[in-house]
């Protein structure tokens, strides 16, 4: 058997803007991975992590030097093999689904089987991402996805006014669950009195408080509500580091490179004592399917990226009411 490998860079447009922190996004450029056995097809996608220097077109590259390597190898070895000749990141994300889909598609078994799920999965409540503004915009924002039916609102924060900016989303939508996400703005801040401030507007997770390698700032603190690493957390090896910082942890499969390392992180996560939130970049339903089963155990889910998209694939998720559905 010939493994046959192909990739490919696709844009889709964003819906209005997506607005955080670091600047504003209205298109995303994502890797999407094919590989064959000559029956079937596997597909994965992945999105660039931005702030790792990434691009779409450097994780194609990536991909693209690894067609010959692996294409005398049968499927499940060219997943191990993947694990150690790509670094964690979006090439290795994209293939390590790719395959993983392939997997299945040829021993004719759902990927949630294949991937050690007890139970087909479940339908999941995802966070809706309030793009960070001025309160009064964040607000309208936060109404519109209540009367829209979204229950858990996550909210972009930015180290500067975000007292104001929950108290204008919570008047929004005072019957919603609340998370926030800092995005490594609160170094210079008082963590706890701010952590207390938000537990009082009824926020009940804090998402990266402060920048990456800093985390030793967050010895000592005594938050009300649980702190969770996102950008100080991108595979096992920071495990130990966030378990001495951290309440939990938030896994993306394009931090991490892919379903196989999602998953294994889940499994030492929860053996930590670390609460776990399963999240995504930017991206179609293709690149949060494989994402969906390493929700099923998690006590919060963003994965939302489909939604923020002008458009998705034909074949995606169905989001009713808040909920993530199987298409």
């Amino acid at each position: 058997m010939s493994l046959r490998i192909s990739a490919a860079v696709e844009r889709w447009p964003v819906a209005g803007q997506f607005i955080i922190s670091r600047g504003a996004k209205t298109y995303v450029d994502v890797l999407v991975a094919a590989t064959s056995d000559g029956a079937h097809v596997g597909l994965g996608e992945a999105t660039a992590i931005y702030y790792h220097g990434e691009s779409a077109e450097s994780c194609l590259t990536q991909i693209e030097s690894l067609i010959d390597a692996l294409a005398p190898m049968e499927v499940r070895e060219a997943r191990r093999a993947v694990q150690t000749l790509l670094p964690p990141g979006a090439a290795r994300n994209a293939l390590d689904c790719a395959l993983w889909d392939l997997e299945a598609k040829a021993m004719g078994k759902p990927l949630w089987q294949l991937a050690g799920l007890g139970e087909a999965p479940r339908a999941l409540q995802t966070a809706f991402t309030i793009s960070l503004g001025e309160p009064d915009v964040m607000e309208a924002n936060a109404a519109n996805a209540a009367a829209r039916g979204f229950g858990l609102l996550k909210l972009k924060l930015t180290g500067e006014g975000d007292r104001e900016r929950v108290a204008a989303v919570r008047k929004g939508a005072p019957q919603t669950r609340l998370i926030v996400d800092a995005n490594e703005s609160w170094g210079a801040l008082d963590i706890e009195a701010e952590a207390t401030a938000l537990a009082a507007l009824g926020v009940e997770m804090i998402e990266q408080p402060v920048p990456a390698g800093q985390d030793a700032l967050l010895d000592g603190i005594k938050s009300p509500i649980p702190l969770l690493a996102d950008e100080s957390c991108q595979s096992r090896s920071d495990l130990a580091l966030c378990a001495r910082y951290y309440d939990g942890i938030n896994i993306k499969l394009d931090k991490a490179g892919g379903l196989t390392e999602a998953l294994a992180m889940a499994r030492e996560a929860e053996a930590r004592g670390l609460k776990l939130m399963v999240g995504c970049m930017l991206s179609t339903s293709l690149g949060i399917s494989p994402a969906f089963l390493v929700a099923q155990g998690a006590l919060w889910v963003d994965l939302d990226g489909p939604i923020l998209l002008a458009e998705d694939r034909d074949d995606g998720f169905r989001f009713e009411k808040g909920m993530i559905l199987s298409a």
